[in-house]
């Protein structure tokens, strides 16, 4: 790559969301060169790749509901729009959200709100529960929230190497580099530099950088306030199968699914510990014993017997001020077009933020789902878009 190159398209950023914006670009119609720079084309550190790759439409926020319900039809299309060799192994068996007595009202409120957006969320009675899930202890729960399609998981690796590869085939060209900085004159991006001091021009720059976007963003003078937070997930087998088991949102802050023969699942870190985790990658440990097994035997009492095979961390693109993804052109900087900060939910979401970037680009404007809460307006002004359930 020389200092002279110039790409019509630069997406910062190769994984999940930024292949998903590189692939829709083409599906919309962009015939220009579109270049994607990543900085480690192993993903050994990737978020994507050590995500719980999940997908849920109960949310608090209404344009990720349909961001979730995109999501959900694209996982159920993937042969059709891949080929009959393509799978995600996506397993749509539903969340199961547990919420003690205090929260009842506000839970059935939420569910109402998700129905009436399109989701197939129903709210359960504890004895329902006890019915469809009888391994589970429910003595301090007030009301289940289940989704009944639309909401399961499936293998995030497989999906990135799917979309890589058919954005490779369609001209998309891949590089391996680290974005250090933007070119910006006036009102635009021009370029980025690389840090072995090469640069790229360019006509669009797409940030998609995860949980380093905000300290590209920076480099610009300009708030982003996505950081990296480290979340642990660990991977374990029990006496318990898994045939009948949702993806479960437990009132104690743990997650736990099936995965394979076993389980895998995590809780986050106390506040205290929860910091910064730029080029932190070690599990916390600790939290199996001390917070994750505890919460998980008292509510399935089978649990209380496991064997942890193994445990990793990957880092959570923090949005510190609404847990919300942020999505679409800067404010000030017309051709800068982001695409980051979704808080634990971007591997779902990435065909639905995917697509919106593609549309920007091409059209000047969403053509579907229309995107525009997510942008950067609410970062500028300090106005939050809150999205309450996250874990």
């Amino acid at each position: 790559m020389s200092n002279t190159e110039k790409a019509n398209v630069i997406i910062v950023g190769g994984a999940i969301m930024g292949s998903f914006a590189a692939w829709f670009l083409r599906r919309e119609g962009f015939t220009g060169s579109i270049v994607v720079i990543e900085k480690d084309p192993t993903y050994q550190f990737c978020s994507t790749a050590l995500s719980a790759a999940s997908i849920r439409t109960q949310f608090g926020t209404p344009v990720n509901i349909h961001m979730s319900l995109f999501g959900a039809d694209f996982f159920r299309q993937i042969k059709p729009t891949f080929g009959p060799a393509a799978d995600i192994g996506y397993v749509e068996k539903g969340y199961l959200i547990l919420s003690g007595q205090d929260t009842v009202n506000a839970r059935r409120a939420a569910v109402e709100m998700q129905r009436a957006e399109g989701a197939d969320v129903v709210a359960m009675a504890p004895d329902e529960i006890a019915t469809q899930f009888p391994f589970m202890s429910l003595d301090d729960v007030g009301i289940g929230t289940f989704g009944a399609s639309g909401e399961g998981w499936f293998d995030a690796w497989s999906l990135l190497s799917l979309v890589r590869s058919a954005a490779k085939d369609l001209g998309v060209r891949y590089i391996q580099g680290n974005v250090v900085s933007f070119r910006v004159a006036g009102s635009h991006v021009h370029g980025v530099r690389l840090e072995n001091g090469e640069s790229l021009a360019c006509d669009w720059c797409v940030l998609s950088a995860g949980a380093a976007s905000g300290a590209l963003m920076s480099t610009l003078d300009q708030i982003l306030p996505v950081t990296p937070r480290k979340r642990t997930v660990f991977c374990f087998r029990a006496p318990l199968k898994a045939s009948n088991f949702p993806m479960l949102f437990d009132s104690s802050g743990i997650w736990v699914r099936p995965e394979g023969d076993g389980f895998i699942g995590g809780i986050q870190p106390p506040a205290d510990q929860d910091h910064d985790a730029t080029g932190d990658f070690e599990p916390h440990h600790d939290l199996m014993e001390e917070a994750f097994w505890p919460a998980l035997a008292s509510r399935i009492p089978a649990m209380e017997q496991l064997r942890l095979e193994r445990s990793w961390a990957g880092h959570y693109e923090n949005n510190e001020l609404d847990h919300n993804g942020v999505v679409g052109p800067h404010d000030e900087i017309l051709n800068l077009v982001l695409c980051t900060g979704f808080s634990g939910h971007g591997v779902m979401h990435s065909p639905a933020a995917g697509r919106g970037v593609a549309e920007i680009i091409v059209h000047g404007a969403y053509r579907s789902l229309d995107l525009s809460p997510l942008g950067y307006h609410r970062i500028r002004s300090n106005s939050p878009l809150p999205e309450r359930i996250i874990y």
